[in-house]
C-alpha cells in the first residue's frame, strides 16, 4: 500500500454544543502508515474532533471516509469494529486480570467455560511478544508498569487489525527510557500497515516522531503540513496561537502587600517542591496545558489531596481537610461544576446558601425568609439570568449555572477564591460578566487563584502568572509590562 493513500478523510465536520460550536467546518485527510500528530491549545477542539473519531459524539454535520468507505460509528466499540482503536491517557486494562486475560477480553473462546486457545489467541500473544518479549501472558496486569500496560493495549489493537490507534498524550506518566521505547514501537507500527494519531502537548515529541501535523485552533483547523516542512518549535506555536488578541490587563492601584497565603516546597503524586506568595486583594493565575498540576494544586490547598510542605494562610497553617479549609476562609469553584460543584436537582435557592447554613438558620431551623433573600440578593449582585429562585440549577445555561457556583462560595464568606477553569464551557458574554465579578472581588479585597489552561484569560484577568510544566512551577509572569505569548507557549510545552 502506497504512504500517499488517505485511510482518513474529514469533510466539512461540525460538532455543535447548545452555546459553543467545538469543531468549525474542519476538513483534512490523514495518510495511511504515517505518524500524524494533531496539535493546539487547550479549546482547540483536539478531544471533540476525536470523540466523534471514536464515537462517542455524534457529529453534527459533515462526512468521514475510512479507507474510502463512509464512517459513522455509533459508538466506541463499533469504531473499534471499523478499525479505530484508542489508547486513552486513563488507560483501559483490568489490573486483576492476566496479561492473556486483558488481551483476549471480549474475544473470549471457552468450552464449557473454560478459555480454549485458540489462534486469535496465540496471534495476539505474538504480537505482544514482538512488541516487548519481556511482558509475560500469566503476568497480573497490576503488576506492570504504565508503560508495559500501554503496549498490552497496543498489541491487542495490532492484532485486531486496526487501521488506526489514536494515541491521546500516551508519554505523559513515562520515564525518559519508556518514551524512547514507545517511540521504537509507534515507529515500528507503520510495518503492519498502521497509521497513529498522536496527540500531545510535548512539541519536541512531534518533531521527534512525527510525519505529518494538523494545527487546531478555536475549533477551526488551522494547516496540516509535513513536520520536515515545519521550521522549528517557534513556527508550530505561532501556528497554534495565531494573532492572540488579549483584552486590555487593567493594573492595579495601589501594590497588593499584605501576604494572605505562603506555600513553600509543596510535594504531591504530581507537584515537585512548588512555592508562592498569594496577597490580599491579588489576582493570581497558574496557566499550563493539560498534565501541567493545576488542578492538582488547587486540590491540594483545599485539602483534599495529600501533600507534603508548608501552606500558611492568614498566618496559620493551613489544615489539609476540605472543611476546616472552607472555615479557615477558602472556597474552590471546581472544573466540574455540574459534578462537583452545583446541586442539579436543587433549586438556585437550594444551592446558594449551602456553604454556610448556620447564616440562614437559627436552633437547627433554616429561616425561609433569610435563604430567599441570600438568594435574591446573589442573583441581583452576580446577575444571574432566572425567572424564579425555585428554577432547578440544571435548567439554566452553563455561564449561570457558573455564577450560582461563585454565589455559594462567596456566601461562604471567603477571604480567597479558587476558580478551577472558570468559564469552560461558556459563551463568550458569559465569560465577560464573570471576569467583571472577578475584578470587583478583587477591588473588594477578596483573593483570587485562577487555574486556567486559556492564556487569553490568565492575561486578561491575572496580577501574577505562574506558568507550570509536568508538575513543576518554571516562571513567574508580573502582569503590567509587554506579555510574549510565543515564550509563555514555549515554556508551557516543555520547552527551556
Amino acid at each position: 500500500m502506497k504512504a500517499t493513500e488517505n485511510v482518513l478523510e474529514i469533510r466539512d465536520l461540525v460538532k455543535e454544543f447548545p452555546s459553543v460550536r467545538a469543531v468549525n467546518n474542519v476538513s483534512f485527510d490523514i495518510k495511511r502508515n504515517t505518524v500524524h500528530c494533531l496539535v493546539g491549545e487547550n479549546g482547540a477542539g483536539k478531544s471533540t474532533l476525536i470523540k466523534i473519531l471514536t464515537g462517542a459524539y455524534a457529529r453534527t454535520s459533515g462526512k468521514i471516509l475510512l479507507s474510502n468507505e463512509d464512517y459513522n460509528p455509533h459508538n466506541p466499540r463499533d469504531a473499534k469494529q471499523k478499525g479505530i482503536s484508542t489508547l486513552f491517557q486513563e488507560l483501559n486494562v483490568v489490573d486483576q486480570l492476566t496479561v492473556e486475560e486483558n488481551l483476549t477480553l471480549g474475544m473470549e473462546d471457552t468450552t464449557f467455560g473454560f478459555l480454549r486457545k485458540t489462534d486469535k489467541i496465540n496471534k495476539i500473544v505474538g504480537v505482544m511478544n514482538s512488541l516487548e518479549p519481556s511482558i509475560s501472558p500469566k503476568q497480573l496486569v497490576s503488576t506492570l508498569s504504565v508503560a508495559k500496560k500501554q503496549i498490552v493495549e497496543i498489541a491487542k489493537a495490532v492484532a485486531t487489525e486496526s487501521d488506526i490507534i489514536i494515541m491521546d498524550e500516551p508519554t505523559a506518566a513515562l520515564s525518559e527510557s519508556e518514551i524512547a521505547r514507545l517511540f521504537k514501537i509507534i515507529k515500528g507500527l507503520r510495518e503492519r500497515n498502521v497509521t497513529v494519531i498522536y496527540i500531545s502537548h510535548r512539541l519536541d515529541e512531534i518533531f521527534e516522531i512525527g510525519d505529518y501535523v494538523t494545527v487546531m485552533r478555536d475549533g477551526k483547523h488551522i494547516d496540516t503540513k509535513p513536520v520536515s516542512e515545519i521550521k522549528d518549535r517557534s513556527e508550530l506555536i505561532r501556528m497554534m496561537i495565531g494573532k492572540t488578541v488579549f483584552e486590555q490587563y487593567t493594573p492595579k492601584e495601589g501594590e497588593c502587600k499584605d501576604v494572605i497565603l505562603q506555600v513553600r516546597n509543596l510535594f504531591t503524586h504530581k507537584l515537585r517542591d512548588i512555592s508562592f506568595d498569594v496577597h490580599v486583594g491579588e489576582i493570581v493565575g497558574f496557566y499550563g496545558l493539560v498534565g501541567a498540576g493545576k488542578t492538582e494544586l488547587a486540590r491540594a490547598i483545599y485539602g483534599v489531596d495529600e501533600y507534603q510542605g508548608e501552606m500558611i494562610f492568614k498566618g496559620k497553617k493551613l489544615p489539609p481537610s476540605p472543611d476546616k479549609v472552607i472555615a479557615a476562609g477558602i472556597t474552590l469553584v471546581p472544573e466540574e461544576r455540574r459534578t462537583q460543584g452545583l446541586f442539579t436537582l436543587l433549586t438556585v435557592r437550594g444551592n446558594v446558601p449551602v456553604m454556610n447554613m448556620k447564616k440562614i438558620s437559627r436552633n437547627g431551623f433554616v429561616n425561609a425568609t433569610r435563604e430567599r433573600e441570600v438568594t435574591c440578593e446573589y442573583i441581583d449582585k452576580l446577575k444571574i439570568a432566572t425567572n424564579s429562585t425555585e428554577k432547578e440549577a440544571a435548567q439554566l445555561s452553563g455561564g449561570n449555572q457558573q455564577k450560582v457556583v461563585l454565589s455559594k462560595c462567596l456566601f461562604a464568606d471567603a477571604d480567597l477564591l479558587m476558580l478551577d477553569e472558570p468559564t469552560r464551557g461558556i459563551d463568550v458574554g458569559a465569560k465577560s460578566e464573570i471576569y467583571s465579578i472577578i475584578r470587583q472581588l478583587s477591588a473588594e479585597g477578596k483573593s483570587i487563584l485562577i487555574f486556567s489552561s486559556e492564556l487569553p484569560e490568565v492575561i486578561n484577568i491575572c496580577d501574577t502568572i505562574y506558568l507550570l510544566y509536568d508538575g513543576n512551577l518554571k516562571e513567574t509572569i508580573r502582569n503590567g509590562c509587554d506579555i510574549d505569548s510565543e515564550k509563555i507557549i514555549h515554556i508551557v510545552t516543555g520547552g527551556e
